[in-house]
């Protein structure tokens, strides 16, 4: 790997070539080592413990092996949890006063990916200053402990049932006659979802729940979200749930096959929120990327929207610093701060499921309250983005389409923190409109910021 090695949620990369054995190992005692004695102090001293999870992946047996040993040759004592999701590592370091938490998995990426998150003592994804403290460790030297100072590996046997417990104190009513198929793709949801489901009252049909550790996410999850579609018509389901490989992610579809994604779900629960006194100050926070309709729905039920860049992290960070209850993004991450500490994919499919049960009301009329506007993204590629904010050209002709969209409609240009890309996004009343938008900036995007120019 090249360049800082943590992107945006962990250390991912081409596992066994990017993401080796010896690099895993390096990495995990050097959060060992940064994490280690603050989190050991803020549990009440002790030798400092580590909870360690992943997905399925095959090429997460040898990843959590080289994790163990590195974290163990740094002294601290490790807890196996197995095969869990995301949020699970995350909820079980905190449950078992650990120093941090560290959970492999490259999410929704293909099998061949995979990556290591870390999370604090009290299950926090880090910030970008302990991330950067833990690369610098990387290349120092330090003092390995012997004898009986080396850290102990135990594990959890308990680990899937404390994690079912705790995600199943989000239903409030019994889902006794709610049907629902749960499309698990074939990742860490295999081993809780279904269960959590049936445990709630639901009738469950599971697909993509056996994974080998190769169909991890192939054709199925919340990407794939066509045999999941299928499932539910030839069911006559109610409702139905997509995760992704490590579960911290949920989208839905409807009775008729409709996609239900994550910018509904967030106004779903916003509401049922607000009518329990539970949205803090009657705000959601969102990202750049949220559908217009979201926000223009929120706004006509009195539910103010905070917005912030896209990714998770920075949701949850401003749900933080804020003490705002709940946000998400269109991926289907889903926060409730008072439950979690990230996205959850299981917790947040049970909180939909409870709402349908608390109103009595089908997915469809629950999604109702926003119409989403018809979205259009062009990635413009070989282009210096670096320019952008400075083209005249380009301000022109987004001044020019904003004008003609008004309030009915809306434009953002990002571009890309990691590649010579531009990404323009038009919201307008109609798909046709949206596209022809979006391409007259895109040409003006090319024109005036080719490489080539």
């Amino acid at each position: 790997m090249s360049g800082r090695l943590f992107g945006t949620d962990g250390v991912r990369g081409l596992a066994n070539r990017d993401l080796t054995a010896e690099l895993a190992l390096s990495l995990s005692a050097a959060a060992a080592h940064v994490l280690g004695d603050t989190g050991a102090l803020a549990a009440g001293g002790g030798r400092p413990t580590a909870v360690v999870g992943r997905d399925p992946r095959a090429s997460g047996e040898f990843l959590e092996a080289a994790v163990v040993a590195g974290l163990a040759s740094a002294g601290v004592d490790v807890l196996l949890a197995g095969v869990l999701p995301t949020p699970a590592i995350a909820y079980l370091t905190e449950r078992h006063g650990a120093s941090l938490g560290v959970m492999l998995s490259a999410s929704h990426n293909a099998m061949p990916d995979n990556g290591i998150k870390f999370f604090d003592a009290h299950g926090f994804k880090l910030p970008d200053a302990i991330e950067d403290a833990i690369e610098t460790r990387l290349h120092e030297p330090w003092d390995r402990p012997l004898g009986g100072g080396v850290g102990r590996v135990r594990t959890l046997p308990s680990a899937g049932q404390d994690y079912l417990e705790h995600v199943l104190d989000v239903v409030r009513t019994p889902l006794t006659g709610l049907s629902v198929v749960v499309d698990c793709a074939n990742g860490a949801a295999s081993t809780v979802s279904a269960e959590a489901m049936r445990r709630a009252g639901a009738h469950v049909v599971a697909i993509h729940a056996s994974p080998d550790g190769l169909n991890i996410n192939e054709g199925c999850g919340s990407t794939h979200l066509d045999d999941l579609i299928a499932a539910v018509l030839e069911h006559g389901a109610d409702i139905g749930i997509a995760h992704d490989g490590d579960a911290d992610r949920c989208l839905a579809v409807d009775a008729e096959g409709h996609v239900i994604d994550g910018d509904q779900i967030l106004a779903i629960l916003a509401l049922g929120m607000r009518d329990r006194g539970t949205l803090a100050r009657d705000t959601v926070v969102a990202t750049v990327m949220s559908n217009l309709g979201f926000r223009l729905a929120m706004e006509e039920q009195g539910i103010a929207v905070v917005t912030t860049a896209v990714g998770d992290r920075y949701v949850l960070e401003e749900m933080r610093a804020q003490g705002y209850a709940l946000g998400g993004e269109q991926s289907g991450h889903v926060v409730v701060l008072d439950r979690a500490t990230t996205g959850d994919g299981v917790l947040t499919a049970l909180a939909l499921l409870d709402r349908m049960a608390e109103t009595g009301s089908s997915l469809k009329d629950l999604a109702a309250v926003m119409t989403r506007l018809p979205q259009v993204l062009i990635n413009v590629d070989g282009v210096d983005r670096s320019r952008l904010a400075e083209s005249a050209e380009v301000k022109a002709v987004v001044e020019t389409v904003e004008r003609e969209l008004g309030n009915a409609g809306r434009v953002l240009l990002r571009p890309s923190g990691t590649e010579p890309l531009v990404r323009v996004m038009v919201e307008a009343p109609t798909a046709e409109a949206a596209r022809d938008a979006a391409e007259a900036i895109a040409a003006a995007v090319r024109a005036s910021l080719s490489i080539s120019a």
